[in-house]
């Protein structure tokens, strides 16, 4: 029986599901945004979450730990240069999973996981920038309801 074990085993051995984390993990960092299996997509999250508090941290142990758990210099450096600024703010929560379709061969459920400012990065505004403009904008519909009233 399995009571209360967490987490989910993919059919692999524990060797093969750290390496199959750490590529998905590594993938969604590098390229922000990744398409997998949902169950994958809900694993990842948590060790890319853990990974996203660690680069905010910043500090050198931090990212030794990043390191020993991604094994991937690029990918370390790209999360704590460019990613955890971008996340300062955030008290977590750095990640979204949208389930999409499902799979034409076994219809396994797909999902995109990507990082939560994914799409001011993609229009190339900061996401400062962005919020700035929303608050702007509620402004001025304010504004104008005040003018009506």
């Amino acid at each position: 029986m399995r009571h209360k074990k967490a987490g989910r085993h993919f059919g692999r051995t524990a060797n093969q599901r750290k390496a199959l984390l750490r590529g998905i993990v590594s993938s969604l960092i590098l390229h922000e945004r990744i398409e997998t299996t949902l169950a994958r997509a809900k694993e990842a999250r948590a060790i890319a979450e853990r990974l996203v508090t660690l680069g905010i941290r910043g500090d050198l142990n931090s990212r030794r730990v990043a390191l020993s758990g991604v094994g991937n210099k690029e990918v370390v450096s790209k999360l704590f240069g460019s990613i955890a600024p971008r996340l300062q703010g955030r008290n977590g929560g750095y990640l979204r999973i949208v389930q999409t379709r499902q799979r034409q061969n076994d219809r396994a459920p797909m999902a995109v996981i990507e990082f939560v400012d994914y799409e001011e990065v993609k229009a190339g505004k900061k996401p400062e920038e962005a919020v700035g403009k929303q608050e702007k904008e509620a402004g001025k519909k304010e504004k104008g309801k005040e003018k009506e009233g």
